[in-house]
């Protein structure tokens, strides 16, 4: 019979060994076929005899507290001196994945045949909410979790069609089976590029941005230059120079690395489970948030792309100058569930950075005494001892975002505030398909034990195969 690979290991060469960590990591794989499900043609063609089988609840709270549960406060064991960068803090709260400054920049939505949900992340929730998940967590109520923690958008399943290019081919045949739960991570941008400028925009970085679609000028914030007097270094040979560009791509890839912590996660509890998981394709801008509802602005595709006005103009002439729909928040109830740090959330962009720094530095901020959620023995201390954000570093903010928000109209410039990237979708796997098609130690023990859980079998002997 099929054995889980984590024997020990008398030499001690692996202290892993023989944990459920080790056996999780050494068999963890993509297993995409599933009670119900059909593999259409070529040669592993095959149709499931049993009818689809969902998840149940636990195992859904299970999959979803290792994506996204709360799971207690952070240490931010960092320097909060002057210059040291501590201030770069955002958020108190941790997840089971790791977040660059605390952000939690990824949300997850959760998809089954029978209904839709948002899962909410810390800065969506109370701070008493957030207080009694973390409680929850110690004891291990995940089902209970899972209750408090979502919000039901829909109910039924929401996807996207399987067609490229909201998908691609090879996807076909498994995505949005019946009896799968999906699990869709959702990157806001907006917040951890609002602070991430405030860094670099300080006195002690003082980076300096070019606008590689208007001539490499300066991005708003020529006025900030240390070549006119100010404290952003303008000086090639200092190394400090950066183009717009460029910094999108780093916000956008920290979002992907904090959205692929949480498909790992995801992967490595099918595996402990015994459940089939893999993720595949969700980088369409609009396919899945218009599955989700999330609202949506539109606007030429000349300007969405930072065309000039030229090109613009013969796009318009030739009758090519389509528009482009893009996300832009999510509403539910007539509430705000997620909402991003520019307009029309904010009357302005000022608006908006200011807000960050409020969430930072306000009254019931990352760094009041009055945040129940630190995990300092002296919070006031701390918090009273931590730099405020400088003025020169705001205002450089502000200028740039605002240049941004009033030449491309919209913020970040070059890719929406809110992005796919990968889904992951989990099932109770069919074992016949892998005794048919693949050599014995395909599936573990653990998954074996799952299929005869749910199909009423005796556990089967992979030898008889």
């Amino acid at each position: 019979m099929s054995q889980p690979l984590s024997t020990p290991d008398p030499s001690g060469d692996n202290p892993l060994k023989g944990s459920s960590l080790w056996s999780a990591l050494i068999n963890r794989r993509s297993r995409r076929f599933g009670a119900g499900m059909k593999m259409p043609e070529g040669p592993l063609a095959f149709e499931s005899r049993f009818d689809p089988v969902p998840l149940s609840d636990s195992e859904e709270a299970a999959l979803t507290f290792s994506a996204s549960g709360i799971s207690g406060r952070v240490l931010a064991d960092l320097s909060f001196g002057k210059a040291q960068g501590g201030n770069i803090m955002v958020g108190l709260v941790g997840r089971t994945i790791a977040s660059g400054d605390g952000i939690q920049s990824v949300s997850l939505a959760v998809t089954n045949d029978n209904a839709t949900y948002l899962i909410k992340r810390p800065q969506e929730l109370l701070a008493d909410e957030v207080i009694g998940l973390i409680d929850l967590a110690k004891n291990g109520r995940l089902s209970e979790i899972y209750q408090r923690q979502r919000v039901r958008l829909k109910s039924a399943r929401s996807a996207p069609p399987v067609e490229p290019l909201m998908n691609i081919n090879v996807n076909r045949w498994s995505a949005n089976a019946a009896g799968s739960t999906t699990f869709v991570p959702l990157n806001d941008l907006s917040l951890l590029y609002i602070n991430g400028l405030l860094e670099i925009f300080n006195e002690e970085t003082g980076a300096f941005i070019l606008d590689e679609r208007a001539s490499f000028r300066p991005a708003g914030i020529g006025q900030f230059a240390r070549s006119k007097g100010g404290h952003l270094e303008d000086d090639p040979a200092k190394g400090k120079l950066a183009t717009v560009k460029h910094v999108e791509l780093m916000v956008a890839e920290f979002a992907s690395i904090e959205q692929g912590l949480m498909l790992q996660n995801l992967a490595l509890t099918c595996e402990a489970l015994g459940l089939g998981g893999f993720p595949y394709f969700a980088n369409h801008e609009t396919a899945w948030f218009d599955a989700f509802g999330f609202e949506m602005a539109t606007m030429p595709a000349s300007r969405y792309l930072g065309m000039n006005a030229l090109i613009g103009g013969v796009m318009r002439l030739l009758g090519k100058d389509s528009p482009v729909r893009y996300p832009i928040g999510l509403n539910h109830g007539g509430e705000p569930l997620l909402k991003p740090f520019c307009p029309p959330a904010y009357p302005s962009m000022r608006n908006a950075v200011e807000a960050v720094v409020e969430r930072k530095f306000g009254t019931t901020g990352t760094f009041s005494k009055d945040n129940k959620l630190n995990a300092w023995s002296n919070p006031d201390q701390v918090g009273t001892r931590t730099p405020r954000i400088s003025e020169k570093a705001i205002e450089a903010t502000v200028a740039y975002c605002e240049y941004l928000w009033k030449r491309y109209g919209r913020f970040p410039a070059h890719i929406p505030a809110y992005r796919t990237v990968m889904a992951f979708q989990a099932a109770h796997l069919d074992a016949e398909f892998y005794d048919k098609f693949y050599q014995p130690d395909a599936l573990t023990q653990t998954h074996r034990d799952d299929f005869a859980k749910w199909s009423g079998k005796p556990r089967m002997d992979t030898n008889s195969h």
